[in-house]
């Protein structure tokens, strides 16, 4: 016997949830500046979204308030000067990433959390996903299940195809805008990381920015010396590929033989917001004055490279 409500079913013999979201109700994402590309710089902001699908949510566990505790607060909010007053190109997830993560390969998924998941299938239960943050998070920020019982790998698929290939595509293709008119390319992946983080790296006392280059693989070093530079003059603390040197996107669109590169962007969230109560505070327009200037100056830095 099984229950539904509004596109929800829960199994009343078991602790199976499913359900199936209607994206045709949902703005997944937001281009700026992608008709008319004015420099070799993309955007990428795959994790500040703030969207919840209803279906979603009559299906989880944790509240909102809670759930966003996984989401890189104000991103968007901190480079839009940039991008509105330099038309500086970028794409940007609406949806939050406890519903799903962009910035995770495809494969990164626990296969213990659907009731349907095909069995003949293997090798897809790696690191992020054991973790609980694969594709498809399990866990909160601070580790509370997400989901009261197992959900429908096909119900996962739908949010693979609907917003994690649809999301690909655009940055797929604003790429290529940039190559076919500068030759180049370089993808900005734009991240704030939770002060705690930055307290396990004892010599340093203090992290503002993280600068993850893959180790100096995804992009020449003058471009990662550039921004470095940009910020210690504003008397930013800056650290490079610690504790992040790059997660999917920068390692998937790194292609130096293409003229592709990248480099991760992490923003320390106290520094300009309230971790707890997800509030901005008196130091935002500071920082996001400071970083539009970087990211402008880079952006004409990129035009002379």
């Amino acid at each position: 016997m099984s229950a539904t409500i509004n596109n929800f079913k829960r199994d009343n013999m078991s602790d199976n949830i499913d359900f199936r979201v209607d994206y045709s109700k949902i703005n997944v994402l937001d281009v700026f500046n992608g008709d008319n590309i004015k420099f070799p710089l993309v955007l990428s902001i795959p994790h500040c979204g703030t969207v919840f699908p209803d279906e979603f949510l009559k299906a989880v566990r944790p509240d909102v308030h809670t759930l966003r505790k996984n989401e890189d607060i104000f991103v968007y909010d901190l480079l839009k000067p940039a991008i509105d007053e330099e038309q500086i190109t970028a794409v940007k997830l609406n949806l939050n990433r406890t519903f799903i993560d962009v910035n995770r390969a495809k494969v990164e998924l626990d296969p213990n959390m659907f009731f349907d998941y095909p069995r003949e299938d293997i090798g897809l239960n790696q690191q992020r996903s054991r973790y609980g943050l694969g594709i498809i998070h399990k866990v909160t920020a601070d580790s509370q299940p997400i989901y009261a019982g197992k959900i429908s790998y096909k119900e996962a698929e739908q949010r693979i195809e609907n917003v994690y290939e649809l999301y690909h595509k655009t940055l797929k293709n604003l790429i290529d805008k940039a190559i076919a008119k500068f030759g180049f390319c370089l993808v900005l992946d734009c991240h704030s990381m939770p002060s705690k983080i930055c307290s396990i790296i004892s010599e340093s006392p203090r992290i503002d920015f993280c600068l993850g280059n893959l180790f100096e693989q995804s992009c020449p070093n003058k471009i990662s010396f550039y921004v470095e530079n940009e910020l210690v003059k504003r008397e930013y603390y800056v650290s490079k590929n610690r504790p992040y040197s790059g997660a999917f996107i920068t390692f998937n669109y790194c292609e130096p033989r293409k003229q592709s590169y990248t480099l991760q962007l992490e923003i320390n969230r106290v520094i300009y917001a309230d971790e707890n109560t997800l509030e901005k505070n008196v130091h935002f327009q500071r920082v996001s004055y400071d970083l539009g200037k970087v990211v402008t100056q880079l952006a004409h830095f990129l035009l002379d490279f």
